[in-house]
């Protein structure tokens, strides 16, 4: 039946890898968190079949049935594609407004987040399936935006991605998660951090690419690299649960130095890993994120402002994704 869609909201935190990068991609446990910076969709029905995207990077239009692609919109178009059979069957156009807290040139889940909001906006608009909420309470399912929103990232990327970052957009808070997500464990902590940007970013795809081509080369090294790593998650995790979190920035410091040995650090990310421990405030310290640049974040609020790097004030958001009516429509 067409002209079924309703004004709607989808609302997704941004996130932050905390442990584990790269090797959660061959089976070893991470930890990500939801930033308390969150990106929202907006839908608005229209009466033809036309699809407009509003956002700062730009404006975007195809229509119901061609999902025309857009490079700067390829996590949105990619969420509309994996929606298309509910939305074609609605038959119905619609404006999606996209307003974000962060920015996109760092690597604060911009793109995990604009997938689950526009996911949220789209199940709360009527334009997805049915297994998209929950029976028992009615709202959209955290379980089905990660799932969905992961499908949609591994398309866009190339089959690159574990889904961590769509997973704390999906369900909030600080998560120990593993690729496949029938492990997703919500941890009993909201650490207080210190972000800092190096100023500088390789794409992720790109440094993934580099450490398959170094674990290539020795496998054997890189296996126990691996092992390793699950190992100091796995002691981060269990002193978590025991608010232990002096062990666990001692886990941060020994996951830094084999992020090391992958080859993802450099001389200005171990500089600013290595500053952020001499503050008293902070227990432990290392590169967030795929490395080679970005960020590097500190277990405890630095008590020194000036590391001569630009610091972000961010906080774990507990609130997931969310998603809602909107009652009225803009005058």
């Amino acid at each position: 039946m067409a002209g079924t869609l309703r004004a709607a909201r989808g609302s997704a935190p941004g996130s932050l890898m905390l442990m584990g990068e790269h090797s959660v991609l061959r089976g070893q446990p991470c930890w990500v968190c939801a930033l308390d910076r969150r990106l929202t969709v907006d839908l608005h029905p229209r009466a033809d079949n036309i699809v407009r995207l509003h956002s700062g990077l730009g404006e975007h239009e195809t229509r119901i049935g061609d999902w025309l692609g857009n490079d700067r919109f390829r996590f949105v178009i990619g969420a509309l594609r994996a929606c298309k059979e509910s939305l074609e069957a609605a038959g119905q156009g619609f404006e999606l407004d996209i307003k974000s807290g962060m920015s996109h040139q760092m690597g604060l889940g911009s793109s995990a987040a604009v997938t689950v909001a526009t996911l949220a906006a789209l199940a709360a608009a009527g334009g997805a399936p049915a297994d998209a909420v929950d029976p028992t309470t009615g709202a959209v399912s955290p379980s089905w935006l990660a799932r969905i929103g992961h499908e949609v990232v591994l398309k866009v990327q190339g089959g690159r991605g574990s889904g961590a970052d769509v997973a704390a957009s999906s369900f909030g808070g600080l998560l120990r998660y593993y690729q496949d997500g029938d492990q997703t464990l919500q941890l009993p902590i909201a650490p207080d951090l210190t972000l800092l940007y190096s100023g500088y970013k390789t794409p992720s795809p790109e440094v993934i690419s580099i450490v398959e081509t170094a674990s290539g080369q020795d496998p054997a090294v890189f296996e126990a690299i691996d092992e390793l790593v699950g190992m100091v998650v796995r002691r981060a995790t269990d002193a978590a649960v025991a608010d232990d979190l002096e062990t666990v920035g001692r886990m941060w410091n020994v996951n830094h130095g084999l992020m090391d040995a992958m080859g993802v650090n450099d001389a200005r990310l171990s500089a600013l890993a290595y500053e952020l421990r001499d503050d008293p405030n902070v227990l432990g310290s290392k590169i967030s994120g795929s490395g080679l640049g970005d960020c590097v974040v500190g277990l405890g609020k630095a008590m020194r402002r000036d590391f001569g790097a630009v610091s972000l004030d961010v906080k774990v958001e507990q609130t997931g994704a969310t998603a809602d009516p909107i009652l009225e429509e803009p005058g």
